[in-house]
């Protein structure tokens, strides 16, 4: 394989959350075909966007690596200004400072306007956020997650509907959720949760009024003073959700195995010619 096949393979693997296959295979493209920047970018990525300190160090390593043969390049740069941004200047003062020094290297090489020069402003603005703007950040996160979940569900209580999934590539990750879903809520003993699925603003309507009546139950009973028991209501809303959750992860597993078997089977009919 060439470089830019390598670094094609990488870019599919890392928009399906594949981070581990990726620098799998932009370490094996290293190897195979020596330094590339393009390869060393996608493993410092791969790296850092497991948001941890020992992969944070990793991906350090793989772009200084890189800008050690091609100090001009870009895709290197802005990728390892975004890293130094994020570093907490109190633990890593080394890599917080770095971000000077790789931000007017950026301004002389990317002009006004460019697309590095877009990336840099964005890393900045993130990087200069105070506690409400990281408040908002973090609210609007957990709102497209939660957006997220409920098509998810929408998608799986359309398939319920029609006893069943239509066929669908296996690298279509929105399908490999719903079949994934289907899967993990089949059986007997899961048809409480099929229905709360199907039926979910409902079903969240029914679990709050259960949640005030039980509540005002028990303390007008005399029971308790004060209640926290109806909340126990939401514990199959949980669980219902849980497996969705869970099914999004197993899709998603599934995904990358298909594109890893499809480029196993490209590498091999290349191979035989």
């Amino acid at each position: 394989m060439t470089h830019d096949e390598y670094a094609d393979r990488c870019e599919e693997l890392f928009a399906v959350g594949g981070f581990a296959q990726v620098r799998k295979l932009s370490e094996a493209g290293l190897e195979e075909l020596g330094p590339d920047p393009v390869l060393y970018r996608w493993l410092g990525l791969a790296h850092a966007a497991e948001d941890e300190d020992d992969h944070d160090a990793e991906a350090e390593k793989a772009y200084e690596a890189g800008l050690a043969q091609w100090p001009d390049d870009l895709g290197l740069l802005v990728s390892y200004l975004e890293l130094c941004l994020r570093a907490d200047a109190w633990t890593y003062p080394g890599r917080s400072r770095r971000a000077v020094v790789l931000k007017e290297r950026i301004a002389v090489l990317a002009p006004a306007g460019s697309p590095e020069a877009a990336r840099v402003e964005d890393a900045l603005g993130w990087a200069g956020r105070g506690y409400w703007q990281d408040v908002r950040e973090r609210t609007a996160t957990v709102r497209a997650e939660r957006a997220a979940l409920t098509s998810h569900s929408m998608d799986v209580a359309e398939a319920l509907e029609r006893g069943g999934q239509a066929p669908a590539h296996p690298e279509d990750v929105r399908a490999a959720e719903v079949a994934a879903a289907l899967e993990l809520l089949a059986g007997p003993w899961r048809a409480p949760l099929r229905l709360m699925v199907r039926h979910r603003v409902a079903a969240y309507v029914v679990t709050f009024v259960l949640v005030l009546a039980t509540n005002n139950a028990l303390v007008l009973s005399g029971t308790v003073t004060y209640s926290v028991w109806g909340w126990i209501w939401y514990v199959p809303l949980l669980l219902a959700d849980g497996k969705l959750k869970l099914a999004r992860r197993v899709a998603r597993r599934r995904v990358i195995a298909a594109m890893e078997a499809r480029h196993a089977d490209t590498a091999a009919s290349a191979g035989q010619r």
